[in-house]
């Protein structure tokens, strides 16, 4: 009995130290996960407080998180890639500084590939903790400095363009100073001989005293109102001195400023005949563009030339003419003014210079009866006031001629070679100008035929076609036969 109440005794002992070895062990357990003592009942984030624990152990001191800051500064400046950072586990009792494992990606190429690299920027890209580069002043070469030197071409430029415009206001000025030295010079000697002196033709009524400037180097005068004659006019065709390229050119080629007078005289008063005297080469080159020296005085020999310098040349249709107009006040002039007179030129035929033969007209040209004088002024274009001022004398000798021209009656024999030539002169234009009449024929038939095959191909009866087309037949039949 007392065996059994004592069985029973250590069960009920065994069976109580078990009940209490499972109520403490869950709470031992408990503690061990809970080190800090954390209720974990009221906490609902307590299962992350290990994780945060242990990604704790794996701070990094200040000192190195400082150093990985400025390496990623540097990274940004120069765009490199963010380092991978691999840390070292810490221990509890002592602290390991982190393991910097840098992936370089440029690892694989030559930095002697990359100029103007500087070796401080590769040794950070390769991890090295060195401090930047100080600033440099980059030399500049000599040709890129903003000095004098440079600007030489624009300098150059600036010097061309004020001599031109220098020279273009001197040259203007000069130029107007000689024409209005001339006009000043011969104005009472015009107002004497001409009713009008000056009329500009812009107002209906007459008006005078206007030299007309043409250009900056052509002025004209335009004077009417004298017997036997229409009107004289006077070109003042003096050097182009506001170029400053044809200044130049006049350098190596001189030429002189000259004066061209042109009378035009009535039908009446002037007999049938050509005449020129001119300096020689200027003779041969008018002998080749005027057309009526050219038909007219192309003959050269049995031509008195009278008492006149032997630098000019004489052409001549009539020496009847030619003789009555060297006279001794003619001659004289020429031989004082030898080296002035340019040419001088009388014809009843005058229609210009020569045209050329693709311009050939279909029609006579219209002739008047003119005399032409072109005269030298000073000393190849150093023209002065003073040289203006002493052309007064050929002035003189143009009024002479107006009134010698009027006087000069040509006898029957000279006017009937004359009329001869004129006649042959009319028959050879015409048979110039026949074929090219024969070719306009041509063409407005071609283009009249034309016509009438457009008429006929936009007729939509066909029985008016057909008239149509018999007609035209019969038209061209008719016009050939």
């Amino acid at each position: 009995m007392l065996c059994c109440t004592k069985l029973n005794c250590l069960l009920k002992m065994k069976a109580t130290i078990l009940l209490g070895l499972l109520l403490v062990l869950p709470s031992v357990w408990a503690g061990q996960a809970n080190p800090h003592g954390a209720d974990l009942d009221d906490n609902d984030f307590a299962e992350f407080e290990e994780i945060d624990e242990e990604e704790a152990a794996f701070e990094q001191p200040p000192q190195q998180q400082q150093q990985q800051q400025q390496q990623q500064q540097q990274q940004k400046q120069f765009g490199e890639q963010p380092k991978k950072v691999v840390m070292a586990p810490v221990d509890d009792d002592e602290e390991e500084d982190g393991v910097v494992e840098d992936e370089d990606e440029f690892e694989h190429l030559d930095d002697e590939e990359f100029e103007g690299i500087d070796q401080d920027t590769v040794n950070l890209r390769k991890g090295k903790d060195q401090t930047p580069p100080p600033l440099e002043i980059t030399k500049i070469p000599l040709h890129l400095r903003t000095n004098w030197d440079s600007f030489y071409l624009e300098m150059l430029m600036l010097a061309g363009l004020a001599v031109y415009f220098l020279n273009f206001i001197a040259g203007k000025t000069k130029n107007s100073k000689l024409a209005t030295a001339w006009f000043d010079a011969h104005k009472e000697l015009l107002h004497k001989e001409f009713s009008i002196v000056g009329d500009d033709g812009q107002s209906k009524e007459p008006t005078e005293n206007h030299l007309l400037k043409e250009s900056e180097h052509t002025y004209s005068l335009w004077c009417s109102g004298r017997v036997c004659c229409e009107g004289m006019l006077v070109e003042l065709k003096l050097l182009k001195r506001q170029d400053l390229i044809n200044t130049i050119s006049r350098m190596l080629s001189p030429k002189s400023d000259q004066i061209l007078i042109k009378v035009t005289m009535e039908e009446t008063e002037m007999d049938s005949f050509v005449f020129a005297v001119a300096q020689k080469k200027v003779a041969s080159k008018l002998l080749k563009e005027q057309t009526d020296l050219n038909f007219f005085c192309a003959e050269k020999k049995g031509i008195d030339k009278g008492n006149i310098p032997p630098s000019l040349q004489v052409l001549s249709e009539i020496g009847e003419a030619t003789s009555a107009v060297f006279d001794k006040t003619f001659c004289a002039v020429l031989n004082r003014y030898e080296s002035n007179i340019e040419f001088i030129h009388f014809s009843d035929q005058y229609s210009g210079p020569k045209q050329q033969d693709q311009d050939t007209p279909t029609t006579l040209p219209e002739t008047k009866k003119v005399l032409l004088f072109c005269f030298n002024v000073g000393d190849k274009g150093r023209t002065t006031v003073e040289d203006m001022d002493g052309m007064k004398e050929l002035l003189q000798l143009v009024i002479h001629c107006i009134d010698k021209v009027k006087r000069i009656k040509l006898t029957k024999e000279a006017k009937m070679k004359a009329e001869k030539n004129r006649q042959r002169m009319h028959e050879s234009y015409l048979k110039q100008t026949h074929s090219q009449r024969q070719e306009a024929a041509q063409l407005r038939r071609e283009e009249k035929r034309r016509t009438e095959k457009e008429r006929i191909m936009n007729e939509e009866d066909p029985d008016k076609q057909r008239k149509l087309e018999v007609g035209v037949a019969l038209f061209y039949l008719i016009f050939i036969f």
